[in-house]
């Protein structure tokens, strides 16, 4: 077991955690039984009580299981986030059923993959992607759908700005196998009693993977249960405390930071169903939001707000998350501004989330964290899978109670996911990082991400963290680039800041860089673009800026 980094475990928190032995939906139960009148959503000043939410999410299960949802089904979950988002994912797993969350970006190629490779009839979807969904309906397994306005949610007078999709009027539902959410709540339908227990299967969250179609990581209940649990200790967070809810549900960050953990310590969701930074800051102020987990690329648009100073956040206790490091201008801005350090942390939709996090009072700056709550993690060579020492780079391997079971219906790839040390199995990141002597871990780069230019290997994730220190550049991502004679060479792709848009050029940032780093990791390249594709969770897409660099050369 890797103990390195006892010696700045949280003093207040115990090492090891005993999980209770139930499923995740019992937490919801649980709550609403203790704080029935207590809040537990408020979507664009409308609030939603524990008693009201439970209430529908047994509705909702009821509808599941007479339209022929059994214990161990599938079923897809493709919304943005919102009421009804919480109230499908529960209603899923009141019915014994499993939650496919599905990115609401997915069109109908990737919708007809989930379908067949899970088996799903059922999908829960929100009005505005209904449209994608119906031409499935019978020419699939797909039989029906059942469609959510989120704007049917927002019962109160409000002065917030709407998202498009939140403000747009319910449209009338005539393709077959369509249902409105009010209808199949409205049905009357009582569910069976819940019988899932922490062994049965829970949610299988998609992996993009690096090559071919996207994978599910099978997680039973007892691995979600570990991450909301966990997050909540680790932030000591109760019932009176208030998470702002902006990462996708659909995403294990999301998901098990801003409303698995949430509901299991009784406490407030904030939820917005799209990033806007001027309705954030208006939230944290008006409802005293005390907890906020995000990615890097939405705090930093947050702090360079240049109307921040309108907004009292100071009720904001707890700031942090993950996808990429931190930028130290970034973070010392929200320490000047709150006092606070932003924890970052490290998880995989395979771990469902966190499975290192940095420890609150004692954080390092771009850095995973510490292993958390009966996580051990090694560092391991990628290709002898022997342990590595401190300062030495290798691949994470990680053995906890969050890891996924295995991926769905891919037996060898499950197989080859795996590696057993010291009679424990351990899940293989693919992840290239190392630990320092006090036993936190500081990322390198994706093993598939390696730049060998020459024989030398650079590392983007470095070479990105170096040129973040320029006060020119805004965001960068760092590919690969075809080269005649090195093979393939490193190229800076970047957005500058405003203040320097017009006054920099490509030579400045090459002539910068060549003061800072080695001389093989210095971009020969430099793009300029005026924004970075990122995914819906705000992660840099670099696949796809390398992919359409190498096209060129085709």
């Amino acid at each position: 077991m890797f103990t390195r980094h006892h010696t700045v475990w949280p003093r207040e928190l115990p090492k090891t955690m005993t999980l209770p032995q139930t499923s995740l939906v019992t937490n919801l139960d649980i709550s609403a039984l203790r704080y029935p009148d207590h809040t537990a959503i408020i979507y664009y000043d409308t609030r939603i009580t524990y008693q009201e939410l439970l209430d529908e999410v047994e509705a909702l299960a009821g509808w599941l299981q007479e339209n022929g949802v059994g214990k161990g089904d599938r079923v897809l979950l493709y919304m943005q986030n919102s009421p009804q988002y919480v109230i499908s994912y529960y209603a899923i797993l009141r019915a014994d059923a499993v939650v496919i969350p599905v990115n609401p970006m997915n069109r109908a190629s990737e919708l007809e993959h989930y379908i067949s490779d899970t088996g799903s009839t059922v999908c829960l979807a929100g009005m505005e992607l209904a449209g994608f969904i119906a031409p499935l309906v019978g020419k699939t397994y797909l039989e029906h759908v059942v469609v959510a306005a989120y704007g049917n949610y927002v019962r109160e007078p409000t002065d917030l700005n709407l998202p498009a999709e939140v403000a747009a009027e319910p449209k009338p539902l005539e393709a077959p196998g369509m249902i409105s959410w009010e209808d199949a709540l409205n049905a009357g339908h009582a569910p069976a009693p819940h019988t899932a227990g922490p062994d049965d299967l829970a949610v299988i969250p998609y992996s993009s993977g690096t090559t071919g179609q996207p994978k599910g990581c099978m997680h039973v209940h007892r691995g979600p249960m570990a991450t909301a649990v966990h997050r909540a200790f680790w932030n000591i967070s109760a019932s009176d405390s208030v998470q702002l809810c902006t990462l996708p549900f659909f995403h294990v960050t999301g998901m098990t930071g801003s409303m698995n953990s949430p509901i299991y310590a009784g406490s407030t969701m904030v939820i917005m169903t799209r990033w806007d930074r001027d309705v954030a800051g208006k939230l944290i102020e008006r409802y005293k939001v005390t907890g906020w987990t995000n990615i890097v690329t939405m705090a930093v648009d947050f702090l360079s707000n240049p109307d921040l100073d309108k907004y009292d956040i100071s009720s904001l206790v707890t700031i942090g998350g993950g996808g990429a490091a931190m930028p130290q201008a970034v973070a010392s801005k929200l320490k000047k501004l709150t006092g606070l350090d932003y924890i970052e942390g490290y998880g995989l939709s395979e771990t469902m989330a966190a499975t290192h996090i940095n420890p609150p009072n004692d954080p390092k700056a771009q850095c995973l964290g510490i292993p958390v709550f009966d996580v051990d993690s090694r560092i391991i060579d990628v290709e002898t899978l022997e342990e590595k020492g401190p300062g030495e780079v290798g691949e994470i391997v990680s053995n906890g109670p969050q890891v996924t079971v295995g991926y769905w219906n891919r037996p060898a790839e499950t197989e080859a996911a795996f590696v057993e040390l010291d009679g424990k199995k351990f899940f293989r990141t693919g992840d290239l990082a190392y630990y320092d002597e006090d036993g936190y871990f500081f990322m390198v780069d994706r093993v598939k991400r390696m730049i060998n230019a020459s024989g030398f290997k650079v590392w983007p994730s470095e070479v990105e963290s170096m040129m973040y220190q320029n006060p020119a550049i805004h965001e960068v991502c760092i590919i690969s680039a075809p080269h005649e004679k090195r093979g393939e060479t490193v190229k800076a792709v970047v957005v500058l800041t405003p203040e320097a848009d017009g006054t920099t050029t490509e030579e400045d940032i090459i002539d910068w860089c060549k003061d800072q780093m080695a001389a093989y990791k210095i971009p020969s390249v430099v793009e300029f673009v005026d924004e970075l594709p990122k995914s819906p969770t705000g992660k840099l897409m670099w696949r796809s800026l390398q992919d359409e660099e190498w096209k060129k050369e085709g």
